[in-house]
């Protein structure tokens, strides 16, 4: 502690008052009110390490007419109901370690500036419904033991909520974050609503205990977060990181002109990811879903290169790349005609530098594995998974089947080869027919 504390006791920590040397919590009755006396609107208010009852604070908020200025209270002992309504801050306020033996309720307070409440305990209920804060709140390590409401609050310059412990219910609804939200490393221990909030947010690391929900207009990331219930993640008009992802129940994520990764998730129970507007999915490399639903999505820039489990996806009204079409030349083939059809990114590259998961023969697993709904997409997988096998080495036959017909799926080659056929023996019947006239 770096001030000088209450001539009180040994164990008091509170800061000592002048002339007197003992807190505001040891000061006799009768020296309380000159102490108060110094007191004014705007002035600093500093009674950090000290023990404050629910009187205690009365008093020091009215002889302040409920305007301090810059507030100085770690270590502080709340132990009564901490109730601000109607309080205005107009500096930065420091609650660092402090500790709220009953409700602490910031309704209806303002703070100019910013708000410190690193590793600050919370014993009951925490209120922060409704504050504005001009300034940025940070809750870093921060312990609330109960129910934690922050729904419709205003940051001005963000919250952080650092490896901060939420274990009673948590709600976020229609909060205001402007410079972001972060709750990298933190833990919720029961259920999380984070919905309809305006600004980023960060979940990195984090662990859900029970089910959670986000949502957001600002870009959202839980990547490498662990969520034991479920998850359900719903954004508009940004980007979604699940990265690394671990969810245990059923995971729904809904994207509107969205694009999110879920590159290396573990999605243990059913998935659905569907998509409105422009929405795309960027990618499911690595990831393990037995039970994955993708619908109305662009996966046209999507790499699946490693996709552990590819006959648990369905995959319904999305859209695919699309391979060259036209006549190409080689040393190989002199002349080759491609047609075009639906295919996965990671088949030519697109999406970078090839991966060493892109093999023909891996890829042939995704292509046979995938279970497009639409007849045209389907169709044109098959085709795909023969090609990759084909282009692996397997099976001389496979060259012949796709010189002919096309793996049989492409039938106007096989009726070209006919009419090739046909008219190759018409010409050769007329030749024999003039080259031999009848004597």
């Amino acid at each position: 502690m770096d001030w000088v504390t209450c001539a009180y006791s040994a164990a008091c920590t509170g800061i000592a008052s002048r002339p007197s040397g003992f807190c505001l919590a040891h000061l006799s009755p009768e020296q309380l009110p000159e102490a108060l006396d110094h007191l004014a609107p705007g002035r600093l208010l500093d009674l950090r390490g000290t023990t404050v009852s629910s009187d205690l604070l009365s008093r020091v908020l009215q002889a302040m007419d409920g305007k301090p200025g810059r507030a100085r209270l770690d270590r502080v002992r709340f132990t009564g109901d901490v109730r601000l309504s109607g309080v205005t801050f107009a500096g930065d306020v420091s609650l660092d370690d402090a500790r709220f033996d009953r409700l602490a309720s910031f309704f209806g307070a303002r703070f100019e500036g910013n708000v410190s409440l690193a590793g600050a305990r919370f014993v009951r209920e925490l209120s922060l419904h409704g504050v504005t804060v001009r300034g940025h709140v940070s809750l870093d390590r921060a312990v609330m033991s109960r129910d934690a409401l922050f729904s419709q609050a205003v940051f001005g310059h963000g919250l952080s909520c650092e490896r901060a412990r939420f274990d009673g219910y948590a709600t976020f609804d229609g909060a205001r974050i402007g410079d972001g939200a972060a709750f990298r490393g933190a833990r919720f221990g029961r259920t999380l609503s984070f919905r309809k909030v305006t600004g980023h947010a960060g979940f990195e690391a984090a662990h859900f205990v029970a089910d959670a929900y986000l949502s957001a207009t600002g870009r959202l990331s839980a990547a490498r977060a662990r969520a034991d219930g479920l998850l359900d993640v719903a954004v508009a008009r940004c980007g979604v990181d699940l990265r690394g992802v671990e969810v245990a129940g059923t995971t729904t994520l809904r994207l509107t002109d969205s694009q999110a990764d879920l590159e290396g998730a573990v999605l243990r129970g059913p998935a659905t990811v569907s998509g409105r507007g422009a929405s795309a999915l960027t990618s499911l490399r690595r990831v393990e879903a037995a039970n994955l639903t993708l619908h109305g999505l662009d996966l046209s820039t999507c790499r699946f290169a490693g996709l552990v489990h590819p006959s648990g996806v369905r995959v319904k009204d999305c859209t695919f790349a699309l391979t060259p079409r036209g006549v190409r030349m080689s040393l190989r083939w002199p002349l080759r005609w491609f047609s075009r059809r639906s295919a996965l990114a990671d088949e030519y590259g697109w999406t970078g530098p090839g991966d060493p998961a892109a093999t023909p023969d891996r890829l042939a697993t995704l292509y046979a594995g995938l279970r497009p709904s639409d007849r045209a997409t389907s169709a044109d997988f098959a085709i795909a998974a023969m090609e990759m096998r084909r282009r692996a080495g397997h099976r001389w036959w496979l060259t012949l089947c796709w010189l002919l017909f096309g793996y049989g799926l492409r039938m106007n080659r096989a009726a070209s080869w006919f009419a090739a056929l046909a008219a190759v023996s018409a010409a050769a019947m007329l030749w024999t027919a003039t080259s031999h006239p009848d004597r």
